[in-house]
């Protein structure tokens, strides 16, 4: 029961969150805009749902596909309420792909696993610092640098915040070696997607 509970406040928060940020792209001040429209905005949404339950690795992959599939659906209700077509298909799929390992991550982060933890971290840092150096460097023309900032900023305060909660040598290299890894595969995926390769 616990676990239809868990899914059941996932799934009606993720679509309320994906909801707003469809409505969030009209009033949000500019310099956090971004949020509203960029991977790291709904990774943070899922990691924060999927981690406040504080599921088991496997249940949290599972949340994580409910969740960011779950804020697609919601924005793309609230886009059609709003009088825009929005498909749903492209992000969905990349919800269903992506989903399993930012709800892992999210919840070896609350695990007591310290390499899982390091894990966890170091792949939701990596998201957050390529996002943010995406920002910095691809779309800086066209949008404000201060979200994309706070991107690193946060990335760079949740490897920091997990090598002092883990302190062994062996977890801190791995945590920096997950980011590090994290943010390549990240950002030759953008620049993949921009054409770059």
């Amino acid at each position: 029961m616990t676990h239809l509970r868990h899914a059941a406040v996932v799934i009606a928060a993720s679509l309320l969150l994906g909801g707003l940020t469809s409505w969030a792209q009209g009033f949000l001040p500019e310099a956090v805009s971004s949020f509203a429209n960029s991977p790291s905005g709904w990774t943070i949404l899922t990691v924060l749902l999927v981690a406040a339950v504080r599921p088991s690795l496997g249940w949290g992959a599972v949340l994580g596909v409910l969740s960011f599939v779950s804020l697609v659906l919601g924005y793309t209700i609230a886009s059609e309420l709003r009088g825009l077509t929005y498909s749903p298909v492209y992000w969905g799929a990349i919800g269903v792909v992506a989903g399993p390992f930012v709800g892992a991550a999210a919840a070896a982060v609350v695990g007591r696993h310290p390499v899982r933890a390091a894990l966890g971290a170091g792949s939701l840092a990596g998201v957050l610092v390529a996002d943010g150096i995406y920002g910095l460097t691809v779309v800086d023309a066209t949008t404000s640098p201060v979200y994309w900032t706070i991107c690193l900023v946060l990335g760079t305060a949740l490897v920091v915040a997990t090598a002092v909660r883990l302190r062994t040598v062996t977890t801190v290299a791995v945590l920096l070696v997950a980011t590090a890894a994290a943010t390549g595969v990240l950002s030759a995926g953008y620049a993949k997607l921009n054409g770059e390769w």
